[in-house]
Parts: structure tokens; sequence; C-alpha cells
């Protein structure tokens, strides 16, 4: 319902400027809708004065926007305690390892793999390749999913350079391949961010993937 047009008052001639966020252009209506509804009221006809159902809706409107001012306020603030705690969550990550596929940075300390070849397959193999994609290494492992521990030493028992490393599992049967997929590995995340609401973690490698990609976490050791 429209406000009565007042003849006799002249409002303030300087009209609040609205802020670009939407609170503050709420607010800054909030303001100009008292503003003209005291107005109204100071100087309305007395011959001709306001219905009262008219006033009434008017005092309704102006409640209904009060609420609404408010009510963005208290969102603000859920929004900034959330952020916060997403970002405190994430940091509990830094520092442990994490399981997930992708490259692992070796530094001569062994790493742990964790398997999970086909219960059919008879003989299951680790590949290992370096940073340029290369094959440097295949190892026969236990045809099981329990963790092997990968020491990093070649066929002459000396250790591979320091450096990027990926892994695969090559499972087989009767000699013939069932499938050769991507190994989980652990390594040490070394970062976390808070990207539009979802938690990213960033490997030693310098790979980055999602928390939720993490099969397994644990204190490193």
């Amino acid at each position: 319902m429209e406000l009565n047009q007042i003849t006799n008052p002249t409002l303030p001639s300087s009209t609040p400027t609205a802020p670009s966020d939407p609170s503050g252009v709420l607010g800054s209506d909030f303001e100009v809708f008292l503003q003209m509804l005291t107005a109204q009221a100071q100087y309305q006809d007395p011959l001709e004065p306001m219905d009262n159902s008219e006033y009434a809706a008017q005092l309704a409107q102006f409640s209904m926007v009060e609420q609404q001012v408010m009510t963005n306020d208290l969102m603000e603030q859920l929004m900034t305690t959330l952020g916060a705690n997403n970002m405190s969550s994430a940091a509990n990550w830094i520092g442990m390892e994490a399981l997930v596929q992708g490259p692992v940075q070796y530094d001569g300390t062994p790493v742990t793999i964790s398997p999970n070849p086909p219960i059919t397959a008879d003989q299951v193999d680790l590949i290992v390749s370096n940073a340029q994609g290369k094959e440097v290494q295949r190892i026969q492992i236990p045809t099981s999913s329990d963790p092997f521990s990968w020491t990093g030493l070649n066929a002459s028992g000396n250790p591979l350079p320091n450096g990027e490393y990926t892994f695969e599992i090559e499972s087989s049967a009767q000699g013939e391949v069932l499938i050769t997929e991507p190994a989980l590995s652990y390594s040490r995340v070394t970062e976390a961010r808070i990207e539009e609401g979802e938690t990213l973690l960033v490997l030693e490698s310098g790979y980055m993937i999602t928390a939720n990609n993490v099969a397994g976490l644990r204190e490193p050791g």
C-alpha cells in the first residue's frame, strides 16, 4: 500500500547514499521509510486524518523491513563464524599424511602403498615411474590388500634418486593382466585452503586434491 502524498513538509534535501552491499541498501531503504512514515504522521491533515487500517498496514510494513535488516545482520555474523570454523578444521590437516592417488615426493624415506587387487589375481606388481613418466622399477608384491612399504631401493640395493614418483598396481591371473590402476599412497599435507566452501589440500609433491578424495589419514611416522 502506498503512503499518502505529503504536501506540507519538506523532507531533508540530502538522501543517504546507498551502500554497494545488499544489507546496506536495505538499511538505507529502512531509514528513508522511517523518515517518510514519521513525516506523514506529523503533517497529516487534521480534517482528513489517515485511516487507522492504512496506518496499521504501514506499521506492519515498517516492522517487516526492520526484521529483514536484523535477519541480514544475523546471517552475516553466522557466515563469518562458519568461515572461521572451516579454516580451523582445514588447519588440522597440515602435517598429517593423507592416503591419496597421485605423485609422491620421495626423499629416502619408505613410502607406504595401499594396494587393492582383485580376489582372482594370482600375481600383483607394483610399477614405479619417475616424474617424466618413465618406468624405473617393477616389483612383485603380495596378492593382498595389506599395506606395502616401498623402500626406494633398486635391484642392486641402491636408493633411487630423490624426487617425484607415481605408483600403479598391475593385477594378473594366469599370465593375463586383469587391471592396471593407480595405487593409493601416503603423502604429507603441507597446506590447506578453503575455496568456495571446499577444503583443498596441497601435498608435499605440490599436487592438490580435495579433502573428499582422501581415503585415509595418519600421523607422520
